[in-house]
């Protein structure tokens, strides 16, 4: 891969990022699933439960690297 591209992917990546009221960065799985070219979602799942598995192999807690969290719709009425 050349080296501009993965500093273009990196940019990409880290643009993305969330950050908490406590300066902690998180990226949320539907802006990861674009970033990394699933367009649909049932598709991305079976790749995060891989990578939770992967987690947990490792033996690093999934709690501490994965959290379950429901995007609320804006209602525009």
């Amino acid at each position: 891969m050349k080296t501009d591209l993965i500093h273009s992917l990196t940019d990409s990546f880290e643009a993305h990022a969330q950050q908490t009221e406590g300066g902690i960065e998180f990226w949320l799985a539907r802006d990861l699933q674009h970033l990394l070219g699933y367009t649909e979602w049932r598709n991305f799942t079976s790749v995060i439960t891989k990578a939770k598995i992967a987690c947990e192999v490792s033996q690093h807690a999934i709690s501490d690297h994965f959290v379950d969290v429901n995007k609320m719709e804006r209602n525009c009425s």
